[in-house]
Formats: structure tokens, sequence, C-alpha cells
């Protein structure tokens, strides 16, 4: 299967990345190398993530947009606005000014990365979930689907029983839906997000030895609720695991999350790409 998913992709490529952080530093060197490995490789577009090292930092994603969008050989990128649970102590006017003032652009197509997370020593409990809110706001004035990263402490639900909280009484209501990134939650937490609009995106995490839990909720999700991620540098998929991470690696994530939905390369590249363009609104044919 791996070899006729490769080259379906080659040819369509409707494989699209729902989320990587493009504007690492670990890419200062081989940025555009990169990313059109990444087309060669069968990745026709990128979600590049808009939280970079906080506030400040935003603009970055909207940036490479700019830089790479229109050249040859090259994948189409879209960009994201957002503050990172642990960053969220620094949410103030100007912050969600800046963040109001970068959804307004159209290669800005979601609000995030947000969420919350108890997993890592941060920001406060209280703190994440006020600076989630507020962001909320914002996205909803801006009619942008949101990305949500939620881990709880000891991988317990905590972090999730707040998080629909939040959503029930925030968002549920503006039917603008979202992505739950890099899923790590059950069954039931996907069951959830699946009812309240979301798409579940899984990383290169679902392909790790230890994840037959992760892969038994992706056999579970109907394909027109999943999309593929990398959420690049990180979680670089099977041996891999430990290096840095890119777009034209997902292809391995795509393979595995096929046979775990018993589908071919291709339904799962053209599902996910439809997925991604029913959700922001997109041409899938110029996803491309």
């Amino acid at each position: 299967m791996g070899l006729r998913l490769f080259i379906f992709l080659r040819i369509l490529n409707l494989l699209i990345d729902s989320h990587a952080h493009l504007d690492s530093p670990r890419y200062a060197e081989d940025r555009g190398d990169m990313l059109s490995r990444a087309k060669a490789a069968g990745v026709g577009a990128i979600l590049s993530i808009g939280i970079g090292e906080g506030p400040a930092e935003m603009h970055r994603a909207l940036d490479l947009c700019r830089e790479f969008n229109g050249q040859p050989d090259l994948p189409r990128l879209y960009a994201s606005a957002g503050i990172y649970p642990h960053m969220t102590p620094e949410v103030d006017d100007a912050a969600l000014m800046k963040l109001d003032a970068l959804l307004v652009e159209p290669e800005a197509i979601a609000c995030g990365e947000i969420g919350l997370d108890y997993y890592h020593d941060g920001a406060p409990k209280d703190v994440q979930r006020v600076g989630l809110i507020r962001q909320l706001e914002v996205a909803a004035a801006r009619k942008r689907p949101i990305l949500i990263h939620c881990r709880g402490t000891d991988e317990s639900t905590d972090a999730w029983d707040d998080l629909f909280s939040v959503l029930d009484e925030h968002w549920g209501g503006t039917g603008l839906g979202g992505v739950m990134h890099c899923f790590g939650g059950g069954w039931e937490q996907a069951k959830r997000s699946l009812d309240m609009g979301f798409l579940i995106s899984f990383a290169g995490n679902v392909t790790y030895s230890k994840a037959q839990g992760l892969r038994d909720v992706a056999a579970k999700v109907p394909l027109d609720g999943i999309l593929v991620e990398t959420d690049a540098p990180w979680l670089a998929p099977g041996k891999l695991r430990g290096k840095r991470n890119e777009p034209a690696l997902m292809v391995q994530t795509a393979e595995v999350l096929a046979g775990l939905l018993g589908v071919s390369g291709a339904e799962i590249a053209a599902s996910t790409t439809h997925n991604f363009a029913r959700l922001f609104h997109l041409d899938a044919n110029a996803l491309g």
C-alpha cells in the first residue's frame, strides 16, 4: 500500500498536513528545501501554526505564507494564529488585538493552537481557561474554526473535562467547529468532539509501538471526521521517532491510518483533503 499511496499522492497532491510549526528555528537552514520535499512526497497544502514563543511571534506563520506561496513545486500554505495554553499569562488587550488583526487576513484560516495543558508545568489552570475563553471570543467574531491542544494531568481526563465545559458554554453555539489537534484522548472524548463538529487529527505518535490505545480510537473515527498532521518538527513517525519531523514524512502516518480504517491510500488522502476543505470553506481542487 505504501508505494501505491506514494504514487497516488505524487500525481494528485491530495494529502494535507493540518498542523505543522513551519516557523520553528529547526528549519532555519533548509525551510525551502523542506517544503520542496513535502511537495515531492505528495503534500499539497500545509496549515502553518502561528503561536511561536508567544503573542509577539503569532504573525510568523502568516509571513511564511507570503514568502512561499506562489512558488513552483511547493505546497500551498495556510496560517493560523493563537496563544498556546502556557503563554496565556500574556493574553492582554494588545495580544488579543493582534490576534484579531491576524485572523482578518485571508491566509489565516484558523485560531490556534489554543486550549488547556495540565500535563506540563506552566500557566495556572484558571489563567489558561480565561485565556482560552478570550481567544474563543475573537475567533467567533472572525468566524474562524479553532485548533485545540488538550492534555491532562498524567493523561487523565481533567483537562478534557474542563475543555468541554468551556466549549459547551462559549463555542458550541457558534457552529464553527474546529480540529482536535494531535488527538490523545479516548473514544469518549473523540465522540464528544465529533458531536460538537470537530475533526480529529492524528499525528506521528499514532504509529508508535506503545500507542495501541490511540490506534484503537483512530479505527473508530469515521472517514468524514479525520485529519492527518505532523505537528512538525515534533513526533516523527515510526522508526524516525526522536528525529526532526517534517511534512514529507506524514505519508507514513497516512498509511497507518488507512490500514486502521480499512481503506486505500487514495481514500484516506481524498477524505482528509475533503474534510479540511469543508471545515475551512476552501476549494478542495485548489489545495494541491
